[in-house]
């Protein structure tokens, strides 16, 4: 397995103190956004067990605003994207009011009468390169119309980095982009991401309906994350509403679709978080399961997109 090769072309490393990127490797190159050697200790005070909100995620964000105490990019440099091999770059806008217009990237395709299936897939890290647009290769291949999105402060782009909370709504808006192409079954609408994207993957399913959800190696605790990434907190720390805004494990009853959370089986075994997710959701009756694939971090992608595609045929049967 030709994992944790340092692909630098493709994903130059961010070198600042304890929050430096020191790892960017996989099978295709993907940013490895939880392998930093050391962080910041966290001054913020962790629950024990993440509360249960009673109110629907995606009603809690139409009334809810992150406070961003630092204002500024992605904390992780990139160059400028450009349009690998095999994809179409596409503007569209961001946000919850369009108001920043950033880059994505989709499979071309010729619009017919016969619908086709389609799947957003959210990147991890915090930047994203052609690294991440190979592994999309199975997803066309298989017949279905994929987009990658950038978010915003990535690769140079306009908007703050806030650490998942608008960052949902840069990947809902792209969900809202690749809905109304034309030639797209919105019956055959799905989502899947890795590690940030998984994560991001989660929060979005809990705002709108997809057919079906795969996150990848996603993070459900927010507290958790930050704690290891305490330079990545650009909001209001002291506001536990913060925190719990950008962790699924607070509001598994609103994950609206069937979902599959993946993992490797050489990463940390699913937690007591993953399996509190779980037992929330179900209890709302979603329908949520869990599996382990072969692999690291990154070196899970490849088998985890193929079982993704699985899923999600199974799911439309």
């Amino acid at each position: 397995m030709a994992s944790d090769r340092i692909i630098a072309s493709k994903f130059p490393s961010r070198h600042d103190g304890v929050t430096r990127r020191a790892v960017l490797a996989g099978a295709a190159g993907l940013s490895a956004a939880t392998m930093l050697p050391t962080a910041a200790r966290a001054e913020f005070p962790v629950p024990e067990v993440p509360p249960l909100e009673k109110e629907d995620y995606g009603a809690a964000r139409r009334h809810f605003h992150t406070n961003l105490i630092r204002k500024g990019p992605s904390p992780e440099q990139s160059p400028p994207l450009g349009t690998p091999a095999g994809s179409k770059k596409v503007m569209y806008r961001g946000g919850p009011d369009g108001s920043i217009e950033l880059i994505a990237w989709i499979s071309p395709y010729e619009p017919s009468a016969k619908l086709k299936p389609a799947v957003l897939f959210l990147h991890g890290g915090n930047a994203t390169g052609d690294g991440h647009w190979e592994l999309m290769k199975a997803y066309w291949e298989a017949g279905y119309v994929v987009m990658l999105p950038s978010f915003r402060g990535e690769n140079g782009q306009a908007g703050n980095y806030s650490g998942f909370y608008d960052e949902t709504s840069d990947a809902l808006a792209a969900a809202a982009y690749l809905e109304q192409l034309p030639g797209i079954d919105k019956n055959r609408f799905f989502l899947a991401g890795h590690s940030n994207g998984g994560t991001l993957a989660l929060l979005a399913s809990m705002t709108r309906k997809f057919r079906a959800s795969a996150p990848i190696s996603a993070g459900v605790n927010s507290w958790r994350y930050f704690g290891r990434f305490e330079r990545e907190v650009r909001f209001d720390e002291s506001d536990q509403k913060e925190f719990i805004m950008r962790s699924s494990v607070c509001f598994g009853h609103s994950l609206k679709c069937p979902t599959l959370l993946l993992r490797g089986t050489e990463e940390r075994p699913f937690d007591a978080d993953h399996r509190l997710l779980m037992d929330r959701a179900k209890s709302a009756g979603v329908e949520i399961e869990a599996k382990l694939l072969p692999g690291n971090h990154n070196g899970v992608v490849p088998g985890a997109v193929a079982e993704s595609i699985r899923f999600f045929n199974q799911v439309t049967g």
